[in-house]
């Protein structure tokens, strides 16, 4: 499987970023990967690989480029409850300081980068994100209606910035909620709000999970909850990009 490390140029000196791709040759299409707050790892580079190999460009940025190339804050190779705090305390300043204007000034960025890429298929990309960066996601395809189809986000605050985003969506969406994060009455008010805006989506608790199920590392990993993500993101970009 090939991978990069990359230097991406934004308007704000350049991003590193993560790409894995197919070892076969040809153009592939491309899915943007946002990263959860605590950034680029291996983990993060797991999940790349393993899109990757189902037929998609996958870029996955560093987030906080502004603040240094990552790993931007050390951490542990597990991120337990003891290490947790200490974590947060670092990673928190770090979100607070990416603003909507930075996180969508980088958003063109990326799919520039993607647009021009020899392995990259022409045409729309997917974009995908856990936790904050599944908040970035959405903000990416609300913002890029005719260059992004494809939109996930998983454990993620989506209804953060209310259904003036949603009302800008144009992409097919799924949303994995966190049991830990979402009540039914929650995602029956989201669901009632995509509706409203004439959102094309899919909007699902996993059952059994809490907030980070995605993530390995994590004490909040769920095995099955990571498989339904799958089981879930796959087709979406399959029936909206295809693989080539």
């Amino acid at each position: 499987m090939p991978t990069q490390t990359l230097r991406i140029p934004t308007e704000d000196g350049q991003a590193d970023a993560f790409a894995a791709f197919p070892d076969r040759g040809g153009r592939h299409p491309g899915v943007l990967m946002y990263a959860d707050g605590f950034g680029i790892r291996p983990v993060l580079r797991e999940m790349a690989r393993e899109l990757a190999g189902h037929g998609y460009y996958v870029l996955v940025p560093n987030l906080f480029h502004r603040h240094g190339p990552a790993p931007v804050i050390e951490l542990p190779e597990h991120i337990g409850e003891e290490a947790r705090p200490r974590v947060m305390a670092r990673v928190m300043p770090l979100l607070k300081a990416h603003t909507t204007e930075r996180v969508l000034s980088d958003a063109e960025a990326y799919l520039g980068f993607l647009a021009a890429r020899p392995e990259v298929a022409a045409g729309p990309v997917g974009v995908t994100g856990y936790c904050i960066g599944g908040l970035y996601a959405m903000r990416t395809a609300a913002a890029h209606p005719g260059r992004v189809a494809a939109v996930a986000a998983f454990h993620a605050p989506v209804a953060a910035d209310g259904p003036g985003l949603l009302s800008k969506l144009t992409a097919r969406v799924h949303l994995g909620h966190a049991e830990g994060d979402m009540t039914p009455e929650g995602l029956g008010r989201l669901d009632e709000a995509l509706d409203a805006a004439g959102v094309g989506y899919t909007s699902e608790i996993y059952p059994g999970t809490v907030h980070g199920f995605t993530m390995s590392d994590t004490d909040a990993f769920s095995a099955s909850g990571l498989q339904r993500h799958w089981d879930d993101l796959l087709p979406l970009l399959d029936r909206t990009l295809g693989t080539g």
